[in-house]
């Protein structure tokens, strides 16, 4: 106490509590204001890495699954479907795939792809986002098989690429991808194998 009879240290204790009190109130606060800065779980996994078993995949097949959104195609290619490809070079807009945005520099080569027997693609055609058809078989518009877009005609090869005088501008987009095994590929993440 002091000589006016105040308790001083009474007065600093109290001062320091409200103070504590205060400080833990402003943190309370503030926690769920930062957190709501964070994308929600659901945009988390919107865009988290998808993992695709191509292990029951037989020659010729597709198998579709959802990456952000968009579909994704993984297509095991039989060795004629490999073959044809250079017999295409000229009716192509875009054979060397010289738009690097639409594909990781290791899919940057004649398959498009880390290991030629399977093709991994976005499947939606560069023109105006429609889902093209996936032709196994040649047919009259694909002579050695391919992707035809019924909305507007666009065409697209055995690794996607476009052919020349169709609506679609550019090649189909490769995803960033890898190999966690033979049997696993991982769509939107390069953690695993990405060289053949």
């Amino acid at each position: 106490m002091n000589k006016d009879g105040v308790n001083t240290s009474r007065r600093t204790f109290l001062i320091g509590l409200t103070s504590a009190i205060g400080a833990v109130g402003a943190v309370g606060a503030a926690v769920p204001f930062v957190q709501s800065w964070q994308p929600s779980a659901r945009a988390r996994n919107a865009g988290a890495p998808v993992k695709i078993d191509i292990s029951k995949l037989d020659l010729g097949q597709r198998v579709v699954e959802e990456w952000r959104g968009q579909p994704v195609w993984v297509v095991r290619r039989t060795n004629d479907m490999l073959n044809a490809l250079p017999k295409l070079d000229g009716t192509l807009k875009d054979p060397d795939s010289s738009v690097e945005s639409q594909q990781p520099g290791y899919a940057r080569n004649e398959w498009r792809s880390i290991k030629k027997e399977y093709l991994v693609l976005i499947g939606t055609c560069t023109h105006l986002g429609c889902s093209p058809k996936y032709e196994e078989q040649p047919t009259v518009d694909l002579k050695f098989g391919g992707f035809l877009c019924p909305c507007h005609g666009s065409k697209f090869d055995m690794a996607g690429r476009v052919y020349k005088d169709v609506p679609a501008p550019t090649n189909l987009v490769v995803p960033p991808h890898s190999y966690l095994s033979d049997a696993v590929i991982i769509i939107g993440s390069e953690e695993g194998e990405t060289k053949a």
